[in-house]
């Protein structure tokens, strides 16, 4: 099966740090140019110098994908560079640390979580789809996570942000397939970015005190749950590939089986 993307465009927002940075490497491996778009302009230089270095063709969109018209010019710089766009790569958003219950979690961190992790996947659909369209198709691959999939996390705000880009993937392709557009969607598990490490710990016994959901124990119970950026870049260039031709709508859980057994 042909996972090569050779002359695609590919347009990945978050693609400064963690699994974006690793997407843009990962896509560009594959043969697409990439338009890096991310917040930090310094972060997203540095990803489009390093597909350079790696011997690819990029160029650095920063914009804040929570903003409409900083996401329309991004987009629309991305195609005057390189003449089209056939792949969308929603890698912007995370957990908030101040994260919790419905009773508790404060409105603003419901308005930060929302703003990136749902309306920027939105806004940033909202603006590729139609030069998708008028490529002739193209791929979509959004990110959601594992916790979409499960009841128990105590990161109500998270969850209900990551699970509706379940059902907008859905409808995403199922609008949009007769246009050529195929629409997909990973839920991962803990991906050990610069941000989780940060954050949440590295899994030493001593981190999961800073983790309600016991991160060390889930790792033994499920040991396939924890990866790399790289592991998830992966999945991404697959699922944009030719090879994945037959999937689309489909919820594909990279989470090591949690939300399986």
């Amino acid at each position: 099966m042909n996972t090569r993307l050779d002359g695609k465009v590919a347009f990945l927002s978050g693609g400064g740090g963690g699994i974006g940075h690793a997407s843009c490497l990962a896509f560009a491996a594959a043969g697409a140019r990439i338009a890096v778009c991310d917040h930090d302009a310094a972060r997203a230089r540095r990803t489009a110098a390093a597909v350079e270095a790696a011997g690819g063709q990029a160029v650095a969109l920063p914009a804040d994908i929570r903003e409409d018209a900083q996401v329309a010019a991004a987009v629309a710089a991305a195609v005057a560079r390189f003449g089209r766009l056939d792949i969308l790569h929603n890698c912007a958003g995370g957990t908030d640390p101040q994260d919790g219950n419905i009773t508790d979690v404060g409105l603003d961190v419901f308005d930060r979580t929302m703003g990136l992790d749902l309306r920027g996947t939105f806004l940033c659909c909202r603006h590729a789809i139609p030069e998708m369209i008028r490529a002739g198709g193209g791929a979509i691959v959004n990110m959601s996570s594992g916790a979409a999939l499960r009841g128990a996390s105590p990161f109500h705000v998270y969850t209900a942000a990551k699970s509706a880009l379940l059902g907008l993937t859905r409808a995403l392709a199922g609008t949009y397939a007769q246009q050529g557009i195929r629409a997909n969607v990973i839920a991962s598990g803990r991906v050990m970015t610069d941000r989780i490490k940060r954050d949440w710990g590295e899994l030493t016994e001593q981190d999961a005190a800073r983790d309600p959901q016991n991160p060390v124990q889930r790792a033994r119970d499920y040991p396939f749950w924890v990866g790399e950026p790289e592991h998830i870049a992966a999945t991404a260039v697959f699922l944009a590939s030719d090879a994945a031709r037959m999937i689309t709508g489909a919820t594909i859980a990279a989470d090591g089986g949690r939300s399986a057994y």
